[in-house]
């Protein structure tokens, strides 16, 4: 409940009596202060009016005065710049490090609120404020979609600096690394990506005409060999491993994986991690899918062409755009300050159809339009960062959803539990 009583003093959700101190002064709250996430006093900046004087300074907020103590902010010099104490039950005064009897304000959350967010809090359906999308103005929808579009390729541009990090640098390495874990498609993600950071692509370089020798490169030090069978002849299942045998010494390369390390339970052959890895093999052969290609590529069109492989559909090849080539875009216009590049790969997402998935079904039925894939990567993220940690408070539907301003049923404790 205090991340509510957080939520209300920085909205200024105030009751319509006026607000006092425990010693009666009147309370105006000019600036409720930037929440700071970290360590420190609670709202940074924040000015108010204490009886006839104006205050700049920071705000602390607590479910009661004595958490105050609890916390040892008595004890901590830090809390010495606070100006005020906002808490929901004044049980006794408090005092800084300093020594100096901090002024106390009692804020009181309406009821209204409360219930609301008890019902976000309980309630087992999905999406949790499904009765206001639908009244929910288009401008604010948009605004907040662009947001979380722009969260989620900045998380996911993230992971693709730290591959580039990881590997000294190497822009091509970590597009390597990025593809590869995209042709996990989710359930073996971390298991090919662990795969494409042991392949030596100096050595791979020098074969890189060759398609067999990569074949063997590759499915080689994922273990895979002997899983080839499935698709090859008994003798080329040999000549691949006697192939990668020679490769190996040749390279002096480290230990493979293990096919343990693989999940084919619950996945299609045709998606089974070797079937994979002979098309990563193949388009590394061909060289269309390196970083260079992927940049200039301009259009959906373009990239499709460049993902092109035997076996791949164009389903498939959407979404390695959706997870490959957009992220890399994004992460790499940023390392090197090109806005240009990043706006492309926001367009590319809105050149693409949205997912087809159950969240984003669920959300249609809530009357949320979802025509393109930035739609179905802002919902994927709205659902993973905020509705699966119930973390309503952050969330600007759940925002219009707490402040009751759309047309909702009327809030009672019956209806908090469905």
């Amino acid at each position: 409940m205090e991340r509510l009583l957080h939520y209300v003093w920085k909205h200024k959700i105030l009751p319509l009596k006026p607000l006092t101190t425990e010693d009666g002064q009147e309370i105006e709250v000019i600036d409720p202060g930037l929440h700071n996430h970290n360590q420190g006093p609670d709202f940074f900046n924040a000015k108010i009016r204490v009886g006839k004087t104006v205050w700049a300074g920071n705000i602390e907020v607590h479910l009661r005065s004595s958490d105050w103590y609890r916390h040892s902010h008595n004890l901590d010099p830090a809390y010495n710049s606070v100006i005020l104490h906002v808490v929901g039950e004044i049980d006794g005064e408090v005092k800084t490090e300093e020594g100096k009897t901090l002024p106390q304000v009692q804020l009181d959350i309406p009821e209204s609120i409360r219930l609301r967010y008890e019902e976000l809090q309980k309630t087992e359906d999905y999406p949790r404020c499904h009765r206001i999308i639908s009244s929910i103005s288009s401008i604010k929808v948009h605004q907040w979609m662009d947001a979380l579009l722009v969260e989620r390729l900045k998380e996911r541009s993230e992971l693709v600096t730290s591959r580039a990090e990881r590997t000294g640098g190497d822009w091509e390495r970590a597009t390597f690394v990025t593809l590869s874990r995209s042709f996990g498609f989710g359930l073996n993600g971390d298991a090919f990506e662990r795969w494409a950071m042991r392949i030596p692509l100096s050595a791979a370089g020098k074969h890189r005409d060759n398609l067999f020798q990569i074949e063997a490169l590759f499915l080689g030090m994922a273990g895979l060999i002997a899983e080839v069978q499935a698709v090859r002849s008994e003798q080329e299942v040999l000549e691949l491993q006697q192939e990668f045998n020679f490769l190996k010494h040749k390279f002096s390369l480290g230990d493979s994986m293990e096919r343990a390390d693989w999940r084919f339970l619950r996945t299609r052959p045709r998606n089974f991690p070797f079937m994979r890895i002979l098309q990563i093999a193949e388009l590394y052969h061909s060289g269309k899918a390196q970083m260079s290609k992927l940049l200039e590529a301009k259009s959906v069109e373009e990239l499709q062409k460049c993902l092109e492989v035997k076996g791949m559909t164009a389903a498939s090849r959407r979404l390695l755009i959706i997870n490959t080539v957009v992220p890399l875009l994004f992460a790499y216009g940023r390392h090197i300050s090109d806005e240009e590049i990043c706006q492309r790969a926001c367009r590319l997402l809105e050149e693409l159809p949205a997912e087809n998935n159950y969240i984003l079904r669920q959300w249609k039925e809530c009357g949320l339009e979802v025509t393109s894939a930035a739609d179905s990567q802002a919902l994927i993220q709205l659902k993973r960062q905020y509705c699966d940690r119930i973390d309503c408070l952050r969330c600007r539907f759940g925002y219009e959803y707490l402040k009751g301003s759309s047309q909702t049923t009327p809030v009672t404790m019956a209806n908090i539990t469905r």
